[in-house]
């Protein structure tokens, strides 16, 4: 594969940061607070990079209209609770720096709302590293290829030329809508099988093997 890189494109959850299980558990505690089905870990992990409200209407099917924004407000108190505990997959910091010192452009598509991901941002010390970043709050719900369509214009790359990385097949789905490439990382929410189903040019299981495989390809 000959293709060279101006733009990647990183998901949040469960690809640089990882919270697959702290948001499981939390819509796990939100149902049950709720007196609603609670569903199972692979179920409730299945939804992470989706618009809160969608994750939620498909981890909880039962959930009413009516008790949708009470259970959003009930994943949202058990998320925040524990947010602190939440930490960066070992090797990320590294690979974004030496994507960075590359030249080439770094982005963020996530299913975060703006405010969620800047706390986050803010909390990492990363934020001065992306040129751009895109959430749900200004974009259409991943696999709509509306964030990297966004992040493609904004920064002047061709979507040929543009990569996106992460751990759901709704990342790669988004990528191959948008006319990008994609890669999948299988330490997110999503398993390796599930990944492979949607031809990423490329798994990874660590950020060294990924970093050793892209870093020559960019630019």
């Amino acid at each position: 594969m000959n293709t060279r890189f101006d733009l990647v494109v990183f998901d949040w959850d469960g690809t640089l940061m990882d919270s697959t299980a702290h948001i499981s558990q939390s819509i796990q505690q939100a149902c049950a607070d709720l007196s609603l089905p609670v569903p199972s870990r692979e179920q409730a992990s299945h939804v992470i990079g989706l618009r809160l409200a969608e994750a939620l209407q498909q981890a909880c099917p039962a959930a009413s209209a009516e008790q949708l924004p009470r259970l959003t407000e009930a994943f949202r108190h058990h998320y925040h609770a524990n947010q602190h505990q939440v930490t960066l997959f070992d090797g990320a910091v590294e690979c974004l720096n030496a994507i960075a010192a590359s030249g080439v452009f770094l982005a963020v598509a996530t299913g975060n709302s703006r405010a969620g991901l800047n706390r986050l941002l803010e909390q990492t010390g990363l934020g001065t590293l992306f040129h751009a970043t895109r959430t749900v709050d200004e974009c259409h719900s991943k696999p709509h290829p509306d964030m990297l369509l966004s992040l493609t214009e904004a920064l002047g790359a061709e979507p040929r030329r543009t990569l996106m990385i992460g751990d759901t097949s709704h990342d790669l789905l988004m990528a191959g809508n948008a006319g990008c490439h994609g890669v999948g990382v299988s330490f997110g929410a999503h398993d390796s099988e599930h990944l492979e189903s949607c031809a990423p040019l490329a798994l990874f299981h660590s950020y060294p093997e990924l970093q050793t495989w892209l870093l020559p390809k960019l630019g």
